[in-house]
């Protein structure tokens, strides 16, 4: 575990300070899969392993002044990218691993998670956490501004059968972990899981 969160970290810190500046025209994506959460004016939200927080602007339109915006992150780098770019003002930064969330039990509407779940050490137990901090009938999306296909073929790679967001292995992944997936879309313009918390 320790190993793989260096790893993840490692990862991150070489990548944080021009991590905006690789992916420049990804906000339209961003905001609409933040709006396919179906988020309320007054929610309280998570966005998980935030990175230099590109959805909290988005995050904080859905929610307005008086919702509540985290944005969580395992590498200080990133969250000091967010706050260079202003998106602190949207959200609270938390330097936190989502594995282990400083958050009571059922205190938040949704998690939007963005790239997350390839970054999981434990991908059962990690999303079962994320599930702990959701009320009953809240959100979760897990989303990429680009798809599988996209994805793989960018990293020089095909997709596998083995790829836990392929939708046989994330549906029964995400019923394990406590939450049942509603909507399943893996396009070359965006991929996007929709779940909901479990009662």
């Amino acid at each position: 575990m320790a190993d793989h969160h260096t790893h993840v970290q490692d990862f991150f810190t070489a990548r944080a300070a021009d991590w905006d500046t690789r992916f420049p025209d990804d906000a339209p994506a961003y905001a609409a899969a933040v709006e396919a959460l179906g988020l309320r004016p007054g929610d309280a939200v998570l966005d998980a392993g935030c990175g230099t927080g590109r959805a909290l602007p988005a995050l904080r339109n859905a929610v307005g002044p008086q919702g509540t915006v985290v944005g969580a992150d395992l590498t200080p780098a990133m969250l000091q990218a967010a706050v260079r770019a202003g998106r602190d003002r949207s959200g609270r930064l938390l330097l936190a691993d989502v594995a282990r969330l400083p958050l009571r039990n059922a205190s938040l509407d949704a998690v939007f998670g963005a790239g997350l779940i390839s970054h999981l050490s434990q991908p059962g137990p990690d999303l079962a956490e994320l599930a702990r901090v959701v009320r009953p009938g809240g959100q979760l999306a897990l989303f990429h501004p680009i798809g599988r296909a996209a994805l793989a073929a960018r990293h020089g790679r095909r997709i596998t059968d083995d790829d836990l967001r392929a939708e046989p292995n994330l549906r029964p992944l995400l019923a394990r972990s406590g939450w049942r997936l509603d909507a399943y879309t893996d396009e070359d313009a965006r991929f996007l899981a929709l779940a909901v918390r479990a009662d």
